[in-house]
Parts: C-alpha cells; sequence; structure tokens
C-alpha cells in the first residue's frame, strides 16, 4: 500500500488492490468491469434482499462491489461516513482510542479514533516495529459538496414552507433540482436529565424538492441556459403553509418567519425518526441528501452510478485495504511499519478546520503513537525519523475522458476508463507529485501487475487540487514545531 516517501505524496485513484478480481467501474478510470455472469445474483443497489452466488470462486469481487454500494448508501453524509467506518473497524477488531486519553498502545495492535464524528484515523503497528519506522498512509476525505441547512431554516413563500439552504463546495448546482430530497446529518438533543448527546439522523424517505420553474413560464431557458439566482431560487419546499395566507396576513407571516429558527414540521419528522421529542432537540448540522441509491448500471452494469464518490470511494478503498490486510495476527507478525488511513472532513472547502487535512490531528497522532511504544527506549528525533522514512498516498478521485467533450482533457494525458489507475501531476503544486514519487508509485504498479495513467490540466483550464499539498507542507510545520 505504499506510497510515499520523505514527506513527498503521490496524489492516486485507488483501486480496490485487495482484491484478486478488479470490481467494477466508478466514475473515475480505474475501475474494471466485472463479468456480467458474476454478478447477475446480485442485487444492484445494496446487499439487502440479495442473495450470494452459486460459485464461491466468482463471489470475492461481487462481494466487494456490494459492500461498496452499502457503503455508499450508508454514508449520506461526512457524519455517516465515519460512523459506518467506525463500525466497520470494531466489527473486524480494532480498538477504539479517545483523543483526552492516555493511549498504551503494542505491536501488532489495531487502532482508531474519531474527531467531530466526520474525521477518522485508523492504524495498525507492526510486530517488528521498531522506534524511527515509518508509516504508510492513504489519506482521503469523508466529504462532498452539496446543500447545508442555514442556522435559522425557516422560511415562508407564498403560503408554502420553504428550508434555507447554503451551498457547500463547488457543486453543479443545477443538478439539485427536481430531485427528490431529504435531509441527514447530526443533531444535538438534551436529555431529561440536563445533559446533552449527538445523535445522527437521516430521513429516507423523500421530504423535500427544489422545482425548477415551468417551461410555459420560462420560455428562453433552453436557448439562453438554466441560470437559477442561488440565493433566491436554489430553496427546497418542505410543506403548504396551513395557516391563512390571504394578503392582509402577509405582514404577521414576515413578522413571524424571523422568529421561528426552524420549522416546527421539519423538527416533527426530525424527532419521529429519532425516537424523541421535538422540544429536545436544540441543535442541528444537516445536509441536503438525494434519496436515489447507489446501483450498478450500464449495459453491462460496469459503472457504479452514485453521489458523492469524491470521495466515498477512496475512503471505502483505504478502510478495506487496513482491515482487510490486518484481519489476521500473522499478517502483521513480519511488518516493520505502522499502517494508517486518514479520512478527513472539509476537503472541499479547503481543509481548514479542527476535522481537515489543515489541522495537525494525523501529525499529532503519529507523534502519540511514537511516544506510546517508546516505552523505556530512548531515541533522539523518533518522530522526524519516521516521518523521513515514511510513505502516504492522497486518495483522490480522477475525471475520465468523457465521451461527449473529449476537448476538456489535454491530448497525452486523458484517463480512460478500464485503463488502470491515475497519477496526476502539476508544475504548480496543485498536487503533490514529484519525479520521485510517480516513479515509486509506477514500480509498485508494475510489480503487481496494475496499469498506471497520468493526468496533467489543460494549460487553459483550471486545475484542482486536494489534501496532498496540505498535508505535506503540514508536515513539514509539525516537525518544525516539535508538536
Amino acid at each position: 500500500m505504499a506510497l510515499l516517501r520523505a514527506h513527498h505524496l503521490l496524489l492516486m485513484r485507488p483501486r480496490a488492490a485487495f482484491s484478486s478480481r478488479p470490481p467494477p467501474l466508478s466514475s473515475s478510470p480505474c475501475r474494471r468491469a466485472l463479468p456480467t455472469t458474476a454478478i447477475a445474483s446480485r442485487l444492484l443497489c445494496s446487499h439487502h434482499a440479495s442473495s450470494p452466488p452459486d460459485d464461491a470462486s466468482a463471489s470475492a469481487s461481487p462481494s466487494i462491489v456490494a459492500d461498496l454500494l452499502d457503503y455508499l448508501n450508508e454514508s449520506w453524509t461526512q457524519f455517516h461516513a465515519t460512523a459506518e467506518a467506525k463500525r466497520q473497524l470494531l466489527d473486524a477488531g480494532f480498538t477504539l482510542l479517545s483523543e483526552n486519553d492516555d493511549w498504551d498502545l503494542q505491536p501488532g495492535g489495531r487502532y482508531f479514533f474519531t474527531r467531530n464524528m466526520s474525521c477518522l484515523i485508523a492504524f495498525a503497528v507492526g510486530e517488528k516495529y521498531k522506534l524511527g519506522n515509518g508509516f504508510n498512509i492513504i489519506a482521503a476525505h469523508t466529504d462532498s459538496p452539496c446543500l447545508k441547512l442555514k442556522p435559522r431554516s425557516a422560511s415562508f413563500k407564498s403560503g408554502h414552507q420553504m428550508v434555507n439552504v447554503q451551498t457547500y463546495g463547488g457543486g453543479l448546482w443545477h443538478t439539485w433540482f427536481d430531485r427528490d430530497l431529504t435531509l441527514a446529518g447530526r443533531v444535538i438533543l438534551k436529555d431529561a436529565d440536563g445533559s446533552f448527546k449527538h445523535e445522527l439522523v437521516k430521513v429516507s424517505r423523500p421530504l423535500i424538492r427544489v422545482p425548477t420553474l415551468a417551461i410555459h413560464l420560462d420560455r428562453t431557458v433552453n436557448s439562453d441556459g438554466f441560470k437559477p439566482n442561488l440565493e433566491n431560487h436554489l430553496v427546497p419546499l418542505l410543506a403548504t403553509k396551513h395557516e391563512e395566507t390571504t394578503a392582509n396576513s402577509s405582514e404577521k407571516n414576515s413578522s413571524s418567519s424571523t422568529k421561528v429558527v426552524h420549522h416546527p414540521l421539519l423538527l416533527q419528522v426530525l424527532s419521529d425518526e429519532i425516537g424523541c421529542k421535538s422540544d429536545e432537540i436544540i441543535g442541528i448540522e444537516l445536509n441536503v441528501c438525494d434519496t436515489q441509491p447507489s446501483c450498478l448500471g450500464g449495459g453491462n452494469n460496469e459503472f457504479i452510478y452514485s453521489g458523492r464518490l469524491d470521495n466515498l470511494a477512496s475512503c471505502y478503498c483505504a478502510l478495506r485495504s487496513l482491515m482487510d490486510s490486518s484481519k489476521m495476527p500473522e499478517e502483521l507478525s513480519n511488518e516493520k511499519a505502522i499502517r494508517m488511513i486518514a479520512l478527513f472532513d472539509n476537503e472541499e472547502v479547503g481543509s481548514n478546520s479542527m476535522q481537515g487535512a489543515g489541522a495537525p490531528t494525523m501529525f499529532h497522532a503519529m507523534r502519540r503513537i511514537v511516544d506510546s511504544l517508546m516505552h523505556q527506549s530512548m531515541g533522539e528525533g523518533a518522530l522526524e525519523r519516521a516521518i523521513n522514512s515514511s510513505f502516504l498516498v492522497s486518495a483522490d478521485m480522477a475525471h475520465a475522458l468523457h465521451p461527449n467533450y473529449p476537448d476538456k482533457h489535454e491530448e497525452h494525458h486523458r484517463p480512460e476508463l478500464q485503463k488502470g489507475l491515475v497519477i496526476k501531476h502539476n508544475a504548480n503544486q496543485r498536487y503533490a507529485t514529484s519525479a520521485v514519487t510517480a516513479f515509486l508509485f509506477k514500480e509498485i504498479a508494475r510489480l503487481h501487475n496494475l496499469p498506471v495513467q497520468e493526468f496533467v490540466v489543460r494549460n487553459d483550464m483550471g486545475c484542482g487540487s486536494t489534501i496532498g499539498p496540505i498535508l505535506a507542507s503540514a508536515c513539514e510545520k509539525c516537525v518544525a514545531k516539535k508538536t
């Protein structure tokens, strides 16, 4: 799983290297198609109501695909993605740590902790770990562009109860219109004894909708383009307003709407879902979500149709690789390094948060791990030596060649579906790949017969970025400050 050396980071699109046979395609170029006969007996959305294939030898890859679909369908928000990862790690025998407690770590141990319910660090210590040995890390992110409820979500428009939202990240906002939408996320509850607690909530049924204007009232939309005002038009509809809506009551409605923080109807829906009283809900942090499930599609069932693939696909691959590579005690018996995954929040908005890659969470964990495993040994610069011996992959998604827009890709760097992993390069350091890290990754891929592609953005287009450069620079700062 290797990955990067001497503080450099290599951006890649992860492949399920834990499988002897590749899973089917996602929207990025490193998935391969499964034979249709191998998945014919699988339900195409999740494991629910699915039956295992009769041929046990053909079940490995389909089970991975089904598990990925389940992970996507469970992970509507960054909170749910982290909670599902936590559940799987506990089921796999990992020990849950707290950042507030002392850590007593042992070689051969498997551990993890979460932060803000949306960020997770997990690691497995090799039995032959020695002070100064490195970390092998895969880093990804749990968040995706979406709509989030505003702190005061209740508003009224022309006799309708509307839900105020704000945009998060760089989304294609026109695609959120006319979808069966709902809400999911985290709520804060007040118990009868005066204590407070967090609860996750997911309303499975279609609850809200952002309707477009009928063509009869917007005759030029096809020629002029659909150009909604995101403040005025991207406002989901919750319900009709049952109170009087006559002209002489408009002033009353306007006044009352400023006092209502969240619609009582919305709070009732949430409380019914959680199993509490409406007045016990004192805080909410909710995302707008699409109720359409993730599933397989295409003529050969070779595609994964899903939102949030950026970057839940990478989170799943990282999680699965760590669990599968440390499942049995003997799999760590000859390991000299520490295997780690880091799943961060807030990548879509710059990572500058306590749960984002811009925070020193991972490097604090690395220092605490080294300190705990040091025991009575005294070693100069133990963390610095460990970092210099470490590898890290910043695992994110890549844009495959679009058959309708081939001119959007640079002519000689066009990642294609089913053609292999993608290594991203950018001379302006939007990605942290260098000649050294690219070589290391290609060599590892060669040894395992994995095809590799390379991506460079066109010079006349802007380039995206991810957590690789952030972690690379944060690494130097944390070591310099001896945090």
